[in-house]
């Protein structure tokens, strides 16, 4: 059990530092590549391109193989995308690389949430899907500052020491992760199940909800580093070491979070959350200190924190038959939410002073999806 464990999280660790190492390489890789603040976010765009597509048809895909074989396939092609971001000479084979590495890592994880029932006692299955959680927060809490740390010896090293770690991670699933071939008596329609899924009343207002949300997280997210670099006048390492704490604000909001939906209901803590992370992004861009924007910040990341398992919760209870292609649905929300963070994000930060347009437009953004979870009437239950 406890080996299954440690490869899950490996796994989500690895893939969760990936999607965030670009983001404090972006001031950097600019100038390298002579192009403005807002086509660097495209870096970030392209990656989560390539995840949200091929993460609606990874699944099915996978249903008919072999899973460990399909994670294996994910991961070498992995290794060699981000491999060639570290030699990629311009541009434009950066872009490329980038968005097959997204392609590549929608083969991988969900296969991890797929395989843990399978491999593990019903008793353990729990247990062995914190282990997978606590890997993707953790690599929230430090894949920010590894970008940052390797930075400082060359813009190269972060992408060759991930790439390195997939082939290592890539070794190990093969050798300790039994054969994941399912009975085709388990195996459902491609088209069925998302059929299954459109007969659902509140499906889709959660998705649009989910999706709006994260579109104006990860605007704040993507260009934190930036910020902190043009109008604090951070350096690589002096960005890194802030993201540590506003990191570990997310971290500390996924592990404690679930007290207080214990102690007011899962709704009420929701509902309140939501509000004070608006209630944050509306002060944001008044704040002229550093320390005063590190605090603000790592509040906000607490919140996402506590706020993660809760969208999951209210997603997974709208079709409980389908929890896979629903997880697959919010992972490809999430990630085509990134990809508009990138392009939009770029775009606020240049014609809008002190993360004016970004800090309020993630405020924008929650608040629609607030509204679309009331008019689906979340609010309105007592408990869910």
């Amino acid at each position: 059990m406890r080996r299954y464990s440690l490869l899950f999280f490996l796994t989500m660790f690895l893939i969760g530092t990936d999607t965030f190492l670009v983001s404090p390489l972006l001031p950097t890789l600019a100038q390298l590549y002579h192009v403005s603040t807002a086509a660097s976010g495209w870096l970030v765009s392209a990656y989560a391109i390539g995840y949200a597509g091929f993460a609606l048809i990874s699944g099915p895909i996978a249903d008919h193989f072999d899973r460990k074989k399909v994670m294996l396939w994910g991961l070498c092609a992995f290794a060699l995308a981000t491999l060639g971001c570290g030699f990629a000479p311009n541009f434009q084979l950066m872009l490329v690389g980038r968005f097959l590495a997204g392609v590549s890592a929608a083969f991988i994880t969900p296969q991890v949430w797929a395989s843990i029932p399978v491999i593990v006692d019903k008793g353990q299955i729990v247990k062995v899907m914190g282990y997978a959680t606590a890997g993707l927060s953790v690599s929230q809490l430090v894949g920010i500052p590894i970008g940052s740390y390797l930075a400082a010896f060359s813009w190269h090293t972060p992408f060759w020491v991930i790439a390195a770690a997939a082939i290592i991670l890539l070794v190990l699933l093969y050798r300790y992760l039994p054969t994941l071939t399912f009975s085709t008596e388990t195996k459902t329609g491609f088209w069925a199940t998302y059929a299954s899924i459109g007969h659902q009343s509140n499906t889709w207002p959660y998705l649009a909800a989910y999706f709006i949300f994260q579109t104006g997280s990860f605007t704040v997210i993507t260009f934190i580093a930036t910020w902190f670099t043009h109008s604090f006048g951070l350096t690589l390492t002096g960005v890194g070491t802030a993201m540590i704490a506003i990191g570990a604000g997310n971290l500390i909001g996924a592990l404690f979070g679930n007290r207080l939906v214990t102690a007011i209901g899962l709704t009420k803590a929701f509902l309140i959350e939501l509000i004070v992370l608006i209630a944050i992004y509306i002060i944001l861009p008044m704040v002229h200190q550093f320390w005063l924007a590190e605090c603000f910040l790592t509040l906000s990341f607490v919140l996402n924190g506590c706020l993660f398992p809760i969208f999951m919760t209210t997603l997974q209870s709208t079709a409980t038959q389908a929890r896979s292609t629903i997880s697959s649905l919010s992972n490809a929300a999430m990630y085509f939410g990134e990809t508009l963070a990138g392009i939009i994000g770029g775009w606020l930060f240049k014609t809008t002073p002190n993360y004016l347009g970004i800090a309020w437009f993630a405020a924008l953004m929650i608040a629609i999806a607030l509204s679309l979870y009331a008019r689906a009437g979340l609010f309105r239950t007592k408990q869910h």
